[in-house]
């Protein structure tokens, strides 16, 4: 068996803040928190810790494959919300999606500035 992802921590300026935005947009599962994280739970086992960094941070790219209904239901969000998207990570195309890779893409900044991909197809599929 080859490694297998398992957690990360993303600096934030809100972990609690994070937490839900992450949970609300990905469909994700509250995972028991403790010291500095809130976390949460996304399929596959992977945990996703948020903590306020010690340091200022630089962004960071987040990027997250889902089904098309699920793609669906956080465009909608996003686009209910009215938060700021492009269809392109230069952000050249504000308040789009595109369709690269033979399926649909957007990106988008989470409360902490991080860039935050949403795609319905694998880059490389396996």
């Amino acid at each position: 068996m080859t490694a297998q992802f398992n957690h990360t921590i993303i600096a934030s300026t809100d972990p609690q803040r994070m937490a839900e935005f992450y949970t609300d947009l990905l469909e994700a599962k509250p995972a028991p928190s403790w010291g500095p994280f809130c976390n949460i739970s996304l399929d596959g086992g992977v945990l996703l810790q948020f903590a306020t960094a010690p340091i200022d941070f630089p962004p960071q790219h987040y990027a997250f494959l889902l089904n098309e209904a699920h793609f669906d239901r956080a465009y909608q969000k996003i686009c209910a919300t009215e938060h700021e998207h492009w269809a392109d990570p230069q952000r050249q195309h504000p308040g789009a999606i595109n369709h690269e890779h033979g399926g649909r893409g957007v990106y988008l900044l989470d409360p902490s500035g991080h860039y935050l991909e949403l795609i319905t197809k694998e880059y490389i599929p396996r």
